[in-house]
């Protein structure tokens, strides 16, 4: 494992990026090596991903095989791809040798199938290459592929003197030790230990005596998004992994937790935004476009749906025609209302916060949207009617129209992602486009109909 680095201030420049590639360019190993020592991997990462493949390759065959493995896994993925495409299945196989087991499986994953077992081949660590070859076999959207193998565990019939002795060297495969976990003889989980008690217990002391029985963990097939709920709610630095019969099989750490929430909230993020698949801004334009086009498309028939309503109701407005007028103020307020209300439950979905009976939230909604309504047709009433000018019937009219529109805006947009949720959907995708657009269509729809009953068009 690399070791830590001196705390230094990092800053990536264009000076800095220029240094190096004339370092490079001059070949001046040793001092580029020297400038580079000073910089934490990520740094180093950093780096690379702003020079081009030559030369990121170029100080990747400077730096020592620790550096080097902790520096693939700080690289941007599609960087990171195309240096291992021009590393050897042995070179791969030397630097995954010096990662953490669930770091070497998340590496060799994204290698094709064929040089995968090639990669896996070369390893030499035998029980190093069993443990990522059991990781590979797990979902990657489970605990099991979130896991590592890399952990402490002692025995309940253990003696305080053994324990500690044991502990030197599993800790010595350990980046940091969290905590410490009790099993039977069996291997299966049934408590933690604390290091406070493991200190001062007295030495002939067995484990059964001191070990605590309370532990959270988690199944090995369990979600992932779900394993960072239960670590967010109880702050959680760690978290054992069992299989059905409670048998310990590794633990899940808060930095790969991190990641995926982080991952989570960028899918989140662009499914709101109308982006159905997984992207970033440098992917082609075609994957971008797959990514894009579909909701468009959604949003392209919602605005031709509105546009057929509006349509149908022109032919008979007569003197009325000044509706149309306001028609961008009813989409406008109503895919707003739609949006926030449907964001502010996705967010308490998330968050497991959203509980109750869905009625009773709904008529929440329903006394929100009528409170806002009414303070929103207040003033669009004063401004239409005084401001534009508009006849007192028809501003009364808008008025009216907005407060319907608005409850039903909240209303769509609560009920919506509870019931994706409800059916195994991802809620996030009732945000954004989708929201805002069957609130234009049903909006426009509401507010011709009630203009019509009170105009009598």
């Amino acid at each position: 494992m690399s070791e830590e680095k001196e705390n230094i201030q990092f800053e990536l420049t264009d000076e800095l990026i220029e240094q190096v590639e004339q370092l490079i360019e001059t070949k001046n190993d040793k001092e580029l090596q020297q400038l580079l020592k000073g910089f934490h991997y990520a740094d180093i990462a950093e780096i690379l991903d702003e020079v081009n493949l030559e030369e990121a390759m170029y100080v990747i065959k400077l730096l020592d095989s620790e550096t080097t493995s902790d520096v693939l896994m700080e690289l941007d993925e599609d960087n990171r791809e195309k240096v291992l495409k021009n590393l050897s299945a042995k070179e791969i196989a030397e630097e995954i040798e010096e990662l953490d087991t669930d770091d070497a499986a998340d590496i060799i994953a994204e290698l094709p199938e064929e040089r995968q077992q090639e990669v896996i081949s070369q390893i030499l660590d035998e029980e190093h290459k069993a443990e990522i070859t059991e990781l590979l076999a797990y979902d990657e959207d489970t605990a099991g592929g979130l896991m590592a193998k890399e952990l402490v565990k002692v025995f309940e019939t253990w003696t305080v003197a053994g324990c500690l002795r044991r502990i030197r060297g599993q800790a010595k495969d350990v980046r940091r030790v969290h905590s410490i976990y009790v099993v039977n003889k069996q291997n299966k989980l049934i408590g933690r230990l604390s290091l406070k008690d493991l200190i001062v217990a007295k030495s002939d002391q067995k484990i059964a005596d001191i070990y605590i029985k309370s532990v959270d963990y988690v199944k090995v097939d369990e979600d992932v998004e779900e394993v960072a709920r239960v670590m967010q709610k109880y702050d959680l630095e760690a978290i054992p992994v069992v299989d059905e019969d409670m048998v310990l099989l590794g633990r899940i750490t808060i930095d790969d937790i991190v990641d995926v929430i982080r991952d989570e909230a960028d899918k989140d993020y662009q499914m709101a935004a109308g982006i159905s698949r997984d992207v970033e801004a440098d992917d082609s334009i075609w994957k971008l476009t797959i990514a894009r086009l579909p909701w468009l498309l959604i949003g392209m028939f919602g605005g031709l749906g509105a546009a057929s309503i509006i349509e149908h109701f022109n032919q008979s407005m007569g003197s009325f025609i000044v509706l149309l007028s306001f028609v961008p103020l009813i989409q406008a307020t109503a895919g707003n209302v739609g949006v926030q209300s449907s964001a502010i439950v996705v967010q308490g979905l998330a968050n497991d916060s959203v509980d109750g009976n869905i009625l009773k939230r709904l008529f929440k909604e329903f006394i929100l949207g009528l409170v806002n309504g009414f303070a929103i047709a207040l003033i669009g009433l004063g401004i239409t009617h005084f401001a534009f000018g508009t006849p007192y019937i028809v501003s009364i009219t808008i008025a009216i129209a907005l407060v319907a529109v608005i409850i039903m805006a909240a209303l769509i947009g609560t009920f919506i992602p509870i019931f994706l949720d409800k059916r195994g959907i991802d809620p996030a995708v009732a945000t954004g486009p989708f929201i805002t657009t069957s609130n234009d269509v049903f909006g426009i729809l509401t507010y011709f109909l009630i203009a019509k009953l009170i105009l009598g068009f």
